[in-house]
């Protein structure tokens, strides 16, 4: 892994109506950002993606801090800040490769025009597309693992678009021949998240009602029956909130997880946000025995926001989210999983709360970003000149 300060571009004012500010604001004026989000699903989803719900915090975590955004997503976002979109709803499974780069461009010229300083790509296909035809820094985060098929496209993107990395696993694992920028952990929006049954930390000790949890996707990799097989073996019944649209997790639900439906273990199908977080607030744990090295975990700090303990194996970012013994446990086996699931009332849900709100909150997750923004903006040779 290289770890580089800035890009190699130049950055000078976009329009007329920019103010002349030089080849960056200074210090005192707000950023302006534009930040480009996946056509795929609205910003933030309505249920689940963890991509879309972190950009949702990003952008709100930016304006609260004073910056103004300009969310480039699908019509149908609702994210509170300026929008503008190319298509009028989220292109879920229609999409492609094409109708990304008619996305991406689309933001790009919306971005200029708008007078970005700094544009955010969360796009596959668009960083590159801006790095050649924008006057402005653009910047990228790596949303899946830097090992994976698309390890040569960031290998030559990273050569003129700065790379954000979600967690240091994510960044250990990109080699030397991908530079990254900068590590940022996602970040949540604590006071977003508690709702009014978190008013007190008496209230959601209270509410705790037994069940462990698994939410995210229906796949071997997010460990569906690995979760069932810890909570059975523990006596404990687990509640399964997962997205399931794909053939290949239909199949895996047919062939592995329907077998292990029962007495004591449910499937609810895909949930919204707002009954994710009232079974979370609710349960004893998220189990969350992922079967690869995921580049984050957004899932384990939404529960932690809310209080909920998360017992995971110790794969890809879990070691630098999970507190082991405090916020919850780490562990290898189905035995070592069961028996931390048997030990999970003696945590303080209040400590994962606080592990939280000093690692993984929205103001940090925002801060951060516009600290890298800066930096890339003030670097030598940041922006193209024309």
């Amino acid at each position: 892994m290289t770890i580089r300060p800035g890009t190699r571009r130049t950055v000078r004012p976009v329009d007329a109506q920019v103010d002349e500010r030089g080849d960056a604001p200074p210090a005192d004026r707000p950023l302006r950002v534009a930040m480009i989000a996946p056509p795929w699903l609205s910003v933030p989803p309505l249920g689940y993606g963890g991509t879309e719900s972190v950009i949702d915090t990003l952008c709100r975590g930016l304006q609260r801090r004073g910056d103004a955004v300009l969310l480039v997503a699908s019509g149908d976002s609702t994210c509170p800040v300026e929008r503008t979109s190319r298509f009028d709803s989220q292109l879920g499974m229609d999409g492609g490769a094409a109708r990304e780069i008619e996305h991406a461009a689309y933001g790009h010229a919306a971005a200029e025009r708008w007078g970005a300083d700094v544009v955010h790509d969360h796009t596959l296909s668009g960083p590159a597309l801006g790095a050649l035809t924008l006057p402005i820094p653009v910047v990228t985060t790596c949303h899946c693992p830097l090992t994976s098929d698309l390890a040569p496209l960031y290998r030559l993107l990273t050569r003129r678009v700065p790379l954000v990395a979600i967690s240091r696993s994510q960044a250990a694992e990109a080699g030397d021949d991908i530079e990254v920028s900068t590590v940022i952990h996602h970040g949540v929006d604590l006071v977003g998240l508690r709702g009014e049954a978190d008013d007190a930390s008496e209230a959601a000790r209270e509410s705790c009602e037994g069940f462990a949890m698994f939410l995210g996707r229906m796949s071997p990799d997010k460990g569906v029956d690995v979760a069932i097989d810890v909570a059975v073996a523990a006596g404990v019944p687990l509640v399964i909130g997962a997205k399931m649209r794909e053939p290949l997790e239909r199949q895996y639900f047919d062939d592995v997880v329907r077998p292990r439906l029962g007495p004591g273990v449910e499937y609810l199908g895909e949930l919204d946000r707002r009954t994710q977080f009232d079974l979370l607030r609710r349960a004893s744990c998220l189990l969350n025995p992922i079967q690869w090295n995921e580049p984050f975990g957004l899932v384990a700090i939404e529960a932690m926001a809310v209080g909920t303990p998360v017992i995971a194996t110790p794969r890809g970012a879990m070691p630098e989210i999970v507190e082991h013994g405090v916020t919850g446990f780490l562990g290898e086996s189905v035995t070592e999983l069961a028996e931390a699931l048997s030990q999970i009332g003696r945590l303080d849900r209040d400590a994962c709360r606080r592990r939280v709100a000093e690692y993984f909150s929205m103001e940090l997750l925002a801060t951060e970003h516009a600290r890298f923004y800066r930096r890339v903006m003030d670097a030598p040779g940041a922006g193209r000149h024309s």
